[in-house]
């Protein structure tokens, strides 16, 4: 299957809701994100103002994987992909082509929050890409990862 990857659209936003829900590890549905504040409306006014930045990938016209950005902090807030493109380089292209316009955008720190536990997909994925723990963990124990700019 051919892999597509483009900037996220405001006509993607459903789909981003539908793909974080189905990730194999850490899903949230969208009832969760929205009791955490992220709505379909808040993640288009995001997008349309620019303080969002995001990534897609598209298989058969049919969202796999996002990633996305705050512009005006350099958090880089999700990454997802569906089960069945993992494996395939998918996150990190997103993730590298998101990281790469935080760090056009001038960000001071490029940084992401991440499960600490060692058996999580996504602790050695980040690590292996160059995310260092910073020793600073959020209240619900995920713990702060920033990217060495180079």
């Amino acid at each position: 299957m051919a892999l597509h990857y483009r900037k996220t659209q405001i006509d993607d936003v459903s789909a981003l809701f539908e793909v974080r829900g189905k990730t194999r590890e850490n899903p949230i549905s969208k009832q969760q994100l929205a009791q955490m504040g992220i709505t379909h409306a808040a993640v288009v006014e995001g997008l349309d103002a620019g303080g969002l930045y995001g990534w897609v990938c598209v298989s058969q016209e049919s969202i796999v994987g996002f990633c996305t950005g705050d512009m005006a902090t350099g958090e880089i807030l999700v990454l997802a992909v569906l089960p069945d493109f993992e494996g395939q380089g998918v996150g990190k292209k997103l993730l590298s082509n998101v990281v790469d316009q935080l760090q056009r955008n001038g960000a001071n720190s490029i940084w992401l929050a991440a499960d600490s536990n060692a058996s999580v997909r996504a602790h050695g994925f980040y690590r292996r890409l160059g995310w260092l723990p910073t020793g600073a963990v959020l209240e619900n124990g995920d713990e702060v990862l920033e990217f060495r700019l180079t």
